[in-house]
């Protein structure tokens, strides 16, 4: 039997979303990504840790008008970022709090995953989730 490939972690993810801008505002200005570039078509940032590009569909004839993300299709099921702490999830709860953006409370998983975690949605209504391991 062959060897498997032996991968890393998650270098970048590319999104594609219904609005650039909207999308580049919420990445920078919600979840703490930098902006890096503007690409041919879209935009990369980074969190230091992993890439983000944003850009429309490569196949605009091909998307439906008015699409948004759904978890329940083939494909991504969600994306979630580390933080540092239990505390900055209660912070992160707080900014979607002022800025009237919807989320589940901060669930704790148990003892056999030891992880925090706060769900909530991006603009194209992409499921994110911000986890905190037990400290």
């Amino acid at each position: 039997m062959p060897t498997p490939i032996a991968t890393g972690p998650v270098h970048h993810l590319r999104l594609t979303v219904s609005d650039v801008e909207r999308s580049r505002a919420f990445y920078t200005e919600v979840v703490g990504f930098q902006f890096v570039m503007d690409l041919p078509s879209g935009v990369f940032l980074s969190n230091g840790a992993v890439g983000l590009g944003l850009g429309p569909s490569p196949d605009p004839s091909r998307a439906p008008a008015d699409d948004q993300f759904d978890e329940a299709r083939i494909g991504l099921d969600h994306l979630s970022f580390s933080v540092a702490t239990r505390d900055e999830l209660e912070r992160a709860r707080q900014l979607l709090d002022e800025r009237g953006m919807p989320h589940g409370e901060i669930t704790d998983l148990g003892d056999a995953f030891g992880l925090y975690i706060l769900a909530f949605r991006d603009p194209d209504n992409i499921q994110l989730e911000l986890t905190a391991s037990y400290s």
